[in-house]
C-alpha cells in the first residue's frame, strides 16, 4: 500500500525506478478528491522497469465517479518529464485516467499491459496533453474509456503495434472546448489491432467558437473486430446532452489519411466522417478500407458531411467523399 506521492526533480543524474509486485493505491475516501496518486515531474533520464504493477483499486472508487462534477485520482502524472522509457509494467483498475502526460518530451512507453472492466468510467489509458515526442509501442490497453487519448498541445506522437480493446479506441480530442486550445499535429497510429471497442480509430471536437487545428494525421495498417464505429469524425461530440450544434465546430481538421484499414464492423454505418460546416475537413483520404458489417440490417455504408478529399483502392464500404 502507498499512499498518494510526488518523486520531483530536478535531479544530477540519470535515475532507474524499478516497479517489483503489486503497489496498491488507498482506498480511503480522504484520498479521493486528489488529483494523483503517483506523480513524476521535472525530471529527465528516468527508466521506470521491473515488471511490477501499479493497481489503483478503482473499483472502491468508480461508483463516485458517474458523474462530471467529480473527478478522482489519476494512477501516474507525468509532468514536464523528459527522455524517460516506461518499460514492462502494468497499470491496472486505475481510479481515473491510467497514465496522464502533460508537457513532456522524448517520452516513450514500451511493453506496457493497462486493464481495466470495459465498463469502468473515464479510465482512459495515456492520455497526452502539451507533449512532444511521444512514442507507444508493443503494449496492451484494455479499458472504460479511449485506449490513447490525444489532448490538445499534442505533436509526434507514434503508436505502433498496439492492442485495443475493450475500450473507446484511439482518439484526439475532445478538441475546441476550451479557450486558446493548443493545435494537434503529427500523429502516427499503425500496424495496431482493436477488439470490441466502442470506437476505432476517432477525431472528436465540440461546436463551439473556439478556434484551434488538427493536421498531419495519419492511422495506417490497423485491424478491426467487431467495433461499433471503426472510422469516425465527429464535430459535434457531446457526450453529455445539452449542447447547441447549430454553433458548429471551429476546429479546422485537415491533412488525414486512414490506410489499410480492415476486419469487422458492429455498425451498419463504418465510416462516419462527421465535418463541421464552418470550417470543412481538408484533404481527408481513404485508402484500401475493407470493413465488413457483422449485422442483418443490410450492407456496410458510409456517411459524410462537409468533408473534402478523395478515395482510392478498395473502398467497401463505398466511398463518400
Amino acid at each position: 500500500m502507498v499512499w498518494p506521492m510526488v518523486f520531483k526533480g530536478p535531479c544530477t543524474g540519470p535515475i532507474e525506478f524499478t516497479l517489483e509486485g503489486v503497489v496498491k493505491a488507498p482506498v480511503d475516501k480522504s484520498t479521493f478528491s486528489l488529483d494523483h496518486w503517483i506523480t513524476f515531474q521535472y525530471l529527465s533520464g528516468v527508466l521506470i522497469n521491473g515488471g511490477g504493477t501499479f493497481d489503483g483499486q478503482g473499483q472502491y472508487a468508480w461508483p463516485d465517479n458517474k458523474c462530471a462534477c467529480k473527478s478522482l485520482p489519476v494512477s501516474l502524472r507525468f509532468n514536464f518529464v523528459n527522455n524517460t522509457l516506461i518499460r514492462s509494467i502494468s497499470s491496472v483498475n486505475s481510479k481515473n485516467f491510467h497514465f496522464v502526460l502533460f508537457s513532456c518530451d522524448a517520452l516513450e512507453f514500451s511493453g506496457v499491459r493497462i486493464t481495466a472492466p470495459g465498463d469502468s468510467p473515464n479510465t482512459d489509458g495515456i492520455h497526452i496533453g502539451y507533449s512532444s515526442r511521444i512514442k507507444i509501442a508493443n503494449s496492451v490497453i484494455s479499458t472504460g474509456d479511449d485506449c490513447v487519448s490525444i489532448g490538445p498541445g499534442s505533436k509526434d506522437i507514434e503508436i505502433v503495434g498496439v492492442h485495443c480493446g475493450p475500450g473507446h479506441g484511439f482518439s484526439v480530442g475532445s478538441l475546441g472546448r476550451y479557450p486558446k486550445e493548443a493545435d494537434v499535429t503529427g500523429l502516427s497510429v499503425r500496424s495496431c489491432t482493436m477488439v470490441g471497442t466502442q470506437n476505432g480509430v476517432r477525431i472528436k471536437t465540440w461546436a463551439s467558437a473556439t478556434k484551434s487545428n488538427a493536421y498531419n494525421i495519419s492511422f495506417n495498417d490497423i485491424t478491426m473486430k467487431d467495433v461499433l464505429s471503426p472510422i469516425i469524425i465527429d464535430q459535434e461530440y457531446c457526450p453529455g446532452g445539452g449542447c447547441s450544434k447549430q454553433l458548429g465546430s471551429n476546429v479546422q481538421i485537415k491533412d488525414v489519411s486512414f490506410t489499410k484499414i480492415r476486419g469487422t464492423s458492429a455498425s451498419q454505418v463504418a465510416v462516419n466522417l462527421l465535418c463541421s460546416p464552418n470550417v470543412p475537413c481538408q484533404n481527408i483520404t481513404l485508402e484500401n478500407i475493407d470493413l465488413v458489417y457483422t449485422g442483418r440490417e443490410g450492407p456496410v455504408k458510409s456517411y459524410c458531411a462537409h468533408v473534402k478529399g478523395g478515395a482510392r483502392g478498395v473502398q467497401r464500404p463505398q466511398s463518400c467523399i
